[in-house]
């Protein structure tokens, strides 16, 4: 039995790779996904796991930078308050290490809706599974090991379990929830400027600020424009996929 399900999953995987038809999403669908991806990020009990998501996206979204820039990552912590720390060494460069948490989350979830739209969204489910595999290399603690493990089975079912027609659909929500939940964490990280200044030290703006003599404010904007950009894209790549229905 055991070994049946493990082909029928190792099946699945690799035909998840394939590309299918770019996406056709009537006008009633798209109000469909919007709302699952703003109730994702709103709804308290639905953000208490998929905030924990973003956080794993914004935590490689440093790792990543941190690697392309010489940095040598040691390690990646995943907390059970949402919060995260990757550390790394070396002669990278630190600021662009700095950078890249915030706006990680919106980038990815703008790259997600593209993939969707364009026929890719079952593949960047898997390639996103395999990603999330090797993170477990980096994960430091338990509570980490035990989010990042929810993560990958919820992928994992999704790769193998739903319908291929389905999971272009079910990929471009995410990434619609990615690019909101970005927004949600850059408000977050407002509010511990203004209103939760002992919370500080948990700030990239403010910690890039002291590293540079930037102004926190500087930043905060920075991870903004970023993520609003995102934003327009994923907007444009939607407005794209409708008008293919109605053509």
């Amino acid at each position: 039995m055991v070994q049946v399900w493990w082909q029928a999953f190792i099946d699945g995987f690799v035909q998840g790779f394939a590309r299918s038809h770019p996406l056709a999403v009537p006008p009633s669908e798209l109000a469909w996904l919007l709302g699952i991806a703003a109730a994702l990020c709103v709804v308290p009990f639905l953000w208490r796991f998929f905030g924990r998501f973003v956080t794993i996206v914004h935590e490689l979204g440093h790792a990543f930078a941190g690697l392309a820039t010489g940095m040598r990552v040691t390690g990646i912590t995943l907390r059970l308050d949402q919060g995260g720390t990757t550390r790394g060494v070396g002669r990278g460069r630190a600021v662009w290490f700095g950078f890249w948490g915030y706006p990680s989350p919106a980038v990815v979830g703008a790259a997600l809706a593209w993939a969707s739209a364009a026929g890719w969204g079952r593949a960047a489910l898997s390639v996103s599974l395999v990603l999330l595999v090797l993170v477990f290399l980096f994960i430091r603690n338990l509570a980490g090991v035990l989010i990042l493990s929810g993560a990958i089975l919820a992928v994992a079912v999704i790769v193998v379990a739903v319908p291929p027609d389905i999971q272009g659909h079910l990929t471009l929500a995410v990434g619609l929830a990615l690019v909101l939940g970005a927004a949600r964490d850059w408000w977050n990280v407002v509010m511990v400027h203004t209103a939760r200044r002992r919370e500080l030290g948990s700030s990239d703006a403010y910690n890039l600020a002291r590293r540079t003599g930037v102004p926190s404010a500087v930043w905060l904007f920075t991870f903004a424009a970023v993520i609003a950009l995102a934003g327009v894209a994923s907007w444009a790549v939607l407005a794209g996929a409708v008008v293919t229905v109605g053509s």
